[in-house]
């Protein structure tokens, strides 16, 4: 795993887990600091276990932009069947990313559609992987990206927990069948099934850094 020449930039990657976002953001160049309220040993940069929201609050504004991942659980449908009860930090956490004058990004999945505001969708099988994983991302702090094109679906998914079918193509969640293939296909050599399971694929975040620094720099020019 090789990141690019650094950019001189900072990251502050909050709801971190094992880091699927730092590091498609160090593939951009970024300096990531990762913070997440449970221990992380997997993260591949600097890591501060701590509340995510008090973080920001308190150090958001030293960074010079800030990805948010406030969990999903609360959204997604195998939660609500299992009717499990999960904090809805969406709202609380763009107010302390507001606070900080920083752009920023909050990513989540579609079933958080109505939670966000005009987030653009980013899909697995654009960026090469044989998956689909669509997340979505609302932007703000006068930062925007465009999404690369979403084509049509074509590849059939193989259901949930079953290994991936010829031609078809994989469904990373739950109790999935073949870790080593999900770290190939998704770009996550470090991680455990656990950090699969809800990783964004760093391909998503390198394209939103790559367009940060662009910004960024035509902002400084």
């Amino acid at each position: 795993m090789n990141t690019a020449l650094p950019n001189g930039l900072r990251v502050l990657d909050v709801y971190c887990c094992q880091g699927g976002a730092a590091w498609g953001y160090g593939l951009a160049g970024f300096d990531v600091t990762g913070v997440d309220l449970a221990l992380q040993p997997r993260y591949p940069f600097t890591f501060v276990q701590a509340d995510a929201i008090e973080y920001i609050r308190e150090h958001g504004a030293d960074f010079d932009f800030i990805h948010a991942s406030p969990p999903c659980q609360r959204y997604s449908v195998a939660q609500r069947i299992q009717h499990r009860d999960h904090p809805d930090l969406i709202a609380a956490t763009r107010t302390a990313l507001e606070s900080t004058g920083r752009p920023w990004v909050i990513e989540n999945v579609e079933e958080a559609a109505a939670e966000l505001r005009n987030p653009v969708t980013l899909c697995a099988a654009v960026f090469g992987m044989r998956t689909y994983r669509h997340r979505l991302f609302e932007t703000g702090g006068g930062f925007t990206f465009t999404p690369p094109r979403h084509r049509r679906h074509t590849a059939p998914l193989t259901k949930m927990g079953r290994p991936r079918a010829a031609g078809h193509f994989a469904h990373y969640v739950g109790n999935f069948s073949g870790v080593q293939e999900a770290r190939d296909d998704l770009g996550v050599a470090w991680m455990n099934r656990d950090g699969i399971r809800e990783c964004i694929p760093p391909a998503y975040t390198q394209w939103i850094g790559t367009a940060l620094l662009v910004s960024l720099l035509e902002v400084a020019a």
